[in-house]
């Protein structure tokens, strides 16, 4: 319990500084035991622009390893960036480690083409 609190006070200090807007998103980052979950998210108008899963049918089909499977959720998250016109994003770790799959995800959405 102790480190979901934890995690939760490092996901608001870096909420009260990151914010997102049309132009420049926020590429959110959830990852649970099994799964990953990417959003591009408005804050000014409080809306999902776009979003990408471990749960999609195309990255379930593939039988890879969890940070395989990451990496193929950066990689669609920054095709339907730019499918948008979108560029430029602000990255949002929500309050896990910059590391393993969470770096996986942003180093592929940077392969796709996103700039953060």
């Amino acid at each position: 319990m102790d480190k979901l609190i934890k995690r939760q006070k490092i996901r608001y200090r870096v909420r009260k500084k990151v914010s997102g807007s049309a132009d420049k998103p926020r590429l959110s980052v959830f990852r649970s035991n099994s799964e990953i979950y990417a959003q591009l998210i408005d804050d000014n108008n409080g809306t999902t622009l776009a979003a990408a899963s471990s749960r999609d049918k195309d990255i379930v089909a593939q039988k890879v390893t969890k940070t395989e499977k990451s990496k193929l959720v950066g990689l669609t998250i920054a095709r339907k960036a730019t499918e948008l016109g979108i560029q430029k994003v602000v990255f949002d770790r929500g309050g896990n480690l910059y590391h393993g799959r969470v770096k996986a995800i942003a180093d592929a959405a940077r392969e796709g083409g996103l700039q953060f």
